[in-house]
């Protein structure tokens, strides 16, 4: 196995990972950027980005990551296609292998690994991502102002998601799987209260409609067996998200549903040297200017930790 050392070592791309790798390498960390499984991140499967600041005309996401990976590189950071299979923080380096096939070992790290929507499964569905399915009603609703849409989901974010899209469109349906909701009391009332949200209780998405783009949903319900076509043009996705923090298991403090736990108004993890940035730590938020803005965060962290390294005193 190849072994090298570097000095910041950052697991993942997308907002996050290069904003981290724009800083610290303006800082002089020489830093390694390891793409990952998905390089850019969720943003490489959006289209027209309109909320990030500095794009008056908005941005394509896959052309925005490039322009944010073509930064990164022109500070010299070593941008690299690879994923890291297995880490090891119980030592000094840390370590980290990448593809099963080079082994690092890095003075910093900063993770930056994201985190994976939760999708329903249906061919339909997939069909239709970027042409009227979402998972985010917050980065997407915009464009669905005036028209009829739908949320799966039955928890908060579900709610909030519905809530929102109520303030841009004359119709939500909120489809919920069983008769009752699992978001929290005040949530419920929220949407039960709302004119414009309609909840579909016992129903499921059998598939989502459309030619090009997505004409309506067919729904079905689990109590009376009723199948019926409804009229949409956005359906949107609120069954949660999974961080992708599988190999940090046993080694980083993790919540029950996986995200990095970060010490408060900073980016430390529990473990010396190891940084956590954007949506692999947060679960609130999860915005392409949240995640660059904790990349920051990360980097300053980083190049913090080394400087007060250095001026450790040597003890023979």
């Amino acid at each position: 196995m190849t072994k090298e050392k570097v000095k910041v070592l950052i697991i993942g791309s997308g907002p996050a990972g290069y904003t981290a790798a724009i800083y610290a390498a303006r800082a002089g960390l020489d830093p390694v950027l390891y793409t990952g499984g998905q390089p850019g991140g969720q943003l490489t499967i959006t289209g027209d980005v309109e909320n990030f600041p500095g794009y008056p005309k908005g941005i394509d996401g896959p052309q925005m990551m490039m322009d944010l990976q073509a930064q990164a590189e022109r500070f010299d950071t070593k941008v690299r296609h690879g994923l890291v299979t297995k880490v090891d923080f119980s030592v000094y380096p840390l370590k980290a292998v990448v593809d099963d096939t080079t082994e690092l070992e890095a003075e910093a790290v900063i993770i930056a690994t994201g985190a994976t929507a939760r999708y329903l499964g249906l061919p339909s569905e997939q069909k239709f991502v970027n042409k009227g399915v979402s998972a985010c009603a917050v980065c997407d609703g915009f464009f669905y102002r005036g028209m009829d849409v739908a949320v799966v989901g039955a928890g908060d974010a579900a709610a909030e998601e519905a809530t929102y899209l109520s303030k841009l469109c004359p119709k939500v349906y909120l489809l919920v799987r069983r008769d009752e909701m699992r978001a929290s009391r005040i949530m419920q009332e929220r949407v039960k209260n709302n004119p414009k949200i309609e909840i579909l209780w016992n129903s499921e998405t059998e598939e989502i409609l459309g030619t090009d783009d997505v004409a309506g949903m067919r729904v079905y319900n689990n109590k009376t067996g009723e199948r019926k076509d409804i009229s949409i043009k956005g359906f949107f996705v609120a069954i949660g998200h999974k961080p992708n923090t599988d190999i940090f298991g046993g080694q980083l403090d993790l919540d029950e549903t996986g995200y990095i736990l970060v010490k408060p108004g900073s980016t430390r993890t529990n473990i010396e040297g190891v940084f956590a940035v954007g949506d692999a730590a947060d679960h609130v938020y999860r915005q392409a200017v949240t995640a660059a803005g904790t990349g920051c965060m990360g980097a300053l962290d980083a190049e913090r930790f080394l400087a007060a390294r250095e001026l450790e005193p040597v003890h023979s």
